[in-house]
């Protein structure tokens, strides 16, 4: 029989911060950290003294390739004087900031520290789209990559052999579009603040003003059923099913349980916490799930003794349209085949049954791939607290979430239970 793991010394998160995703040609790295830091800062009730942190874990991926500077360790503890403190950059391409939480939960669960910073940044926007895709495309196997197999293109066949096995079609993954552009716009850190909708009535305003012809869209998906509008990528993903270069930061302060209300009334707990790591594509049983998931759903599940059933909502990762889909069902929301329907029949809408992705998701609230992570769980703080404004979950007894971290091609994957007690 499997053993059941637990941590040894519970931890809470007692602090959270992120800074506003987008695109900053005149901002960096330590800009965006420092925003995200002094959020973290000003969401700790009853203060604490930064001096009192006494090791940092910093998720990033590529900003070596991206503004050719690495060992960011070092870099941010000495930009928050966190210097001469112990600092470690985490690697796990998109799961960066994941591993970065992980690795800090872990260290205080040992005994060996109380409290630890942990989080994640990201400096995408001072290249080409050629060349970000070829910084990402890193993160893939070797032999995906000399095939020139980036990342629209392996979502763009993940859908293919998803829409052959279980009968959905691109309508169905405008469904998921739709849903996080409405939720975007709710979230004052995401980087599309507008409806797809909004997107195109604006449009037709600017034919109008230019006096050119006005397609007649009525309604989203016939928007998006253009193919000027939302043209073709790596085909079925279009333009508006894939998500943005972006750049941004993220942080949050773990504490040991016992000394939790120190800081906060309002602590949040890590109830279960999972890793999965998976093998190249040429080598999946399927093309339809992700086995790295499912295994590190599995751990999640285990440690907290919850259900997916016992989940109220959730960011996954949906870095592409079609894998909100995949990912709802490796962890468990819905049975494989479901998700898709799931999805056309409101149930992960923000008043759905399963809301997933409040925050507008990567799709939406912008993916700076080493931020992502923390990012995600920052909306599980915003949720759990009651301070996600106009897109606080309408549940008044909110008290469990989760979150679903994907890198690479499913190579490094993540889950993570957060509750309120």
């Amino acid at each position: 029989m499997r053993k059941r793991h637990k941590l040894a010394r519970g931890v809470a998160v007692v602090g959270a911060g992120m800074s506003k995703f987008g695109i900053y040609k005149d901002r960096n790295s330590k800009d965006f950290f420092v925003e995200a830091f002094q959020d973290m800062r000003t969401s700790v009730d009853k203060g604490f003294d930064p001096k009192d942190i006494e090791a940092l874990y910093i998720g990033n991926f590529t900003n070596d390739f991206f503004v050719h500077q690495a060992h960011w360790g070092p870099i941010l503890s000495d930009l928050i004087g966190h210097t001469p403190k112990p600092a470690t950059r985490t690697e796990g391409a998109c799961a960066s900031s994941a591993l970065s939480f992980r690795e800090g939960v872990f260290a205080i669960a040992s005994g060996f520290y109380d409290i630890v910073l942990v989080g994640g940044v990201e400096d995408m926007s001072k290249r080409t789209t050629e060349e970000v895709t070829e910084g990402l495309a890193m993160a893939s196997i070797s032999y995906e990559r000399e095939a020139g197999f980036t990342f629209p293109g392996v979502f763009g066949a993940l859908a293919t052999a998803y829409f052959h096995q279980y009968g959905a079609n691109r309508e169905h993954l405008m469904n998921v579009t739709i849903k996080s552009h409405n939720n975007a716009p709710l979230n004052p850190r995401a980087q599309y603040n507008m409806t797809i909708r909004e997107i195109m009535n604006a449009k037709i305003e600017k034919c109008k003003a230019k006096g050119e012809s006005v397609s007649p869209w009525t309604t989203e998906k016939e928007f998006l059923s253009d193919p000027v509008a939302n043209p073709v990528v790596a085909w079925p993903m279009h333009l508006f099913d894939c998500c943005p270069i972006s750049d941004g930061a993220s942080c949050m302060l773990l504490v040991a349980e016992d000394i939790a209300r120190n800081f906060t009334d309002k602590p949040l707990y890590v109830a279960g916490i999972g890793q999965g790591s998976g093998r190249g594509l040429h080598a999946a049983d399927s093309l339809t799930y992700f086995e790295a998931t499912r295994y590190a759903a599995k751990e999640a599940y285990e440690m907290s003794g919850l259900k997916p059933e016992d989940i109220q909502f959730a960011e996954v990762h949906d870095c592409f349209s079609i894998a909100e889909i995949i990912h709802i069902e490796d962890i468990g929301f819905f049975k494989p085949g479901e998700g898709y329907k799931a999805v056309a029949e409101g149930h992960t809408r923000l008043d759905g049954s399963k809301p997933i992705n409040t925050s507008g998701g990567l799709k939406c609230k912008g993916h700076p791939v080493g931020a992502t992570g923390v990012g995600q769980l920052y909306e599980i703080w915003k949720q759990l607290r009651g301070e996600a404004g106009a897109r606080q979950i309408p549940n008044k007894n909110l008290r469990v979430g989760a979150t679903q971290n994907l890198g690479g091609t499913g190579g490094t994957c993540t889950m993570t239970i957060l509750e309120r007690r």
